[in-house]
């Protein structure tokens, strides 16, 4: 039989993400050959392979933590949403066609046997693999045909720890409901219970512990506490944005650099500007309104899964206005991927791959951005020539081709007055070296480079491998694997 643990939630948003990321990095550091795994996944926050092919982010951070080069088998079935009704469906780290809102139950139980392939192939590699659900088990209108949580558990025979939020209130409720809304066939591979993000003194939940564990006959495995501050890519971009991740601007230190974020609907990879968002010395924020660019050094168009359609938005809320004053009296603007379109002469869309033949864009930037059939995903690194020939790496995942200045390398094209950049590289700012030659070039900002974001990351996983380490009951996993430490 293969080892194996799934982690499936009461809800989206409970913290299934990093607490799988946690775990493998709590298991690698104790000598486990462990590999993460999603049968299913929806976000519009993807990051490139070695192979060509892209998953999750999640799961390249889950690759992280295990000491493991990203693989298009961790996320087999990545669905990353164009608009309400329709999401782009990408399967072995490939782009295979659309996915109808009206078709999703039909469609994807098709994808089931590439599914398990792709977790055997995990299973024969590695000693253990970590598994990761979607959004909730509880939800029989999604339960026939189901490849991201039970449908799959079952397919795979692999034990189930229910995860629940508690910060979010009702954890104990949302618990027991979500067990007696599960059939009894998958509420009997459901091993353990899990109560995350806690806040306080756990022991003041003495009796309602008691309580649950009697009522679903299952044990709670213990309470994880709220690990503050982490800076670890938050794959749903919306709680990462309505959390207010980063710090709000204020005119406390005129030192720090101020930098904001427009956040529209279809934003993507938002997780470039972690690095930005997680320095101190960097006043960093989302940003609500277009007035919120008031005072800003820089204002960033991150990525765009829908380039028309967001640049629309902006239109028609007042930012472009804003961002033109902006530039006025002397901020900058940076494009990354879709931004970078947004801010050219015009983006084509010929076959129609996310919106209309023929956008017009800012005109700040001199590209024309045409979206191609055939999807380019890649990593990149190298030597950049702009600012400086020091070091960079990072990541391209778009339909859009547009000429570059080879000049300005890994950027791709700057207005002629030097205030509007962009460039295709996602995760562009990792690297501190490189990120500090850019905002002192471009900005002037003199500082120390600061701390490469892999460094973080690692930092971080072992603080939240700590934390789970301390707080839940490990023995069944230990039962498997051997003693974690």
């Amino acid at each position: 039989m293969t080892k194996a643990l799934m982690l499936q939630g009461t809800a989206s948003g409970v913290g299934k993400s990093l607490l799988t990321a946690g775990l493998c990095r709590l298991l690698a550091r104790s000598g486990v050959r462990v590999a993460p795994f999603k049968p299913q996944n929806m976000s519009n926050a993807s990051a490139a392979c070695l192979s060509g092919g892209e998953i999750g982010r999640a799961q390249a951070l889950q690759a992280f933590a295990s000491g493991l080069e990203p693989a298009v088998d961790m996320n087999p079935v990545l669905l990353k949403p164009e608009a309400d009704h329709r999401a782009q469906l990408v399967v072995s780290g490939q782009v295979r066609g659309i996915l109808m809102a009206n078709r999703f139950r039909e469609d994807r139980a098709e994808l089931l046997p590439e599914v398990l392939a792709a977790f055997n192939r995990l299973s024969q590699e590695h000693e253990f693999v970590l598994i990761e659900g979607a959004g909730s088990p509880a939800e029989p209108n999604l339960r026939e045909g189901d490849i991201a949580n039970m449908g799959f558990a079952q397919a795979a025979k692999a034990p189930v720890w229910l995860v629940g939020d508690i910060d979010k209130g009702g954890v104990f409720a949302s618990l027991l409901g979500t067990m007696d809304a599960l059939d009894p066939t998958d509420r009997q591979l459901v091993q353990a219970l899990v109560i995350n993000r806690f806040r306080g003194d756990a022991s003041l939940l003495g009796d309602a512990c008691d309580w649950l564990t009697e009522r679903t006959q299952r044990p709670l495995l213990g309470c994880v506490p709220y690990v503050h501050d982490l800076a670890l890519p938050e794959e749903d971009a919306p709680y990462s944005f309505l959390g207010g991740r980063g710090r709000h601007h204020s005119d406390e230190d005129s030192s720090k650099l101020r930098v904001g974020g427009v956040f529209y609907p279809r934003a993507s990879n938002t997780s470039d500007l972690d690095p930005i968002a997680d320095d101190p010395r960097i006043d960093f924020c989302w940003l609500a309104d277009p007035d919120s660019l008031s005072g800003l050094d820089l204002a960033v168009l991150p990525g765009s899964k829908a380039v028309a359609g967001d640049l629309s938005w902006l239109r028609q809320n007042g930012w472009v206005e804003a961002l033109e004053r902006h530039v006025r009296y002397g901020g900058r603007v940076l494009g990354l991927c879709g931004g970078l379109q947004m801010l050219g002469q015009r983006i084509l869309d010929p076959l129609r791959i996310e919106g209309p033949a023929y956008t017009d864009g800012l005109g700040w930037l001199p590209v024309e951005a045409e979206l191609k059939q055939e999807k380019l995903v890649r990593t990149v690194s190298g030597q950049a020539r702009w600012p400086d020939r020091c070091e960079f790496a990072g990541y391209e995942i778009r339909h859009g081709e547009s000429p570059q200045d080879p000049m300005l390398y890994p950027f791709a094209a700057r207005s002629e007055d030097g205030r509007v950049m962009g460039t295709y590289v996602h995760g562009l700012f990792d690297l501190a070296e490189y990120r500090h030659a850019v905002l002192e070039e471009w900005l002037g900002w003199k500082a120390d480079p600061g701390e490469d974001q892999q460094g973080r990351w690692l930092r971080d996983l072992d603080r939240l491998a700590d934390s789970l380490c301390e707080s839940l009951d490990l023995r069944m996993l230990e039962e498997q694997v051997g003693r974690l430490s």
